[in-house]
């Protein structure tokens, strides 16, 4: 969750707000527009963490939150089975990853609970952002019924 975005929107156990993965600013910011006060999971691609990094993910998120102030969300970056990978988005800010479960999990999770992060093993159910043309309304709602 970013500073300053209002109440965390989901509990892995809880499941409150619905996860959407995003590959670009604007999809999250749209996906922020139309989440509203209910806030919105925005997650990475499977395994980005090991492509596009930590601080990648953070400043899409950033900008999206930007452009959509106020809206609360979890911004979750798929790791794979890296520990590593785990440890430094952690280290990086973020307080939620996805990891695979690994000989490290238990480990990562504990040194992530001392942070006040999360580790999730699994991906939550998600929209994929990417597959849908946006800029056509019948993307647009099918976003919005997924939210």
């Amino acid at each position: 969750m970013s500073a300053g975005a209002g109440q965390r929107p989901a509990d892995r156990d809880g499941g409150i707000s619905p996860a959407v993965v995003v590959h670009a600013p604007a999809e999250a910011a749209l996906a922020l527009e139309l989440a509203g006060p209910a806030g919105v999971v925005l997650l990475s691609a499977p395994g980005a963490a090991g492509s596009l990094g930590p601080a990648w993910f953070l400043a899409l998120v950033a900008a999206a939150a930007a452009a959509r102030p106020g809206v609360p969300h979890l911004a979750v970056l798929d790791c794979a089975d890296a520990p590593g990978h785990a440890l430094a988005a952690i280290r990086a800010g973020l307080r939620a990853v996805v990891l695979a479960p690994c000989p490290a999990f238990a480990a990562v999770a504990g040194a992530a609970a001392e942070c006040g992060a999360a580790v999730w093993p699994t991906r939550p159910p998600a929209l994929d952002l990417g597959r849908l043309d946006l800029g056509k309304p019948g993307g647009r709602a099918k976003l919005a019924g997924w939210l």
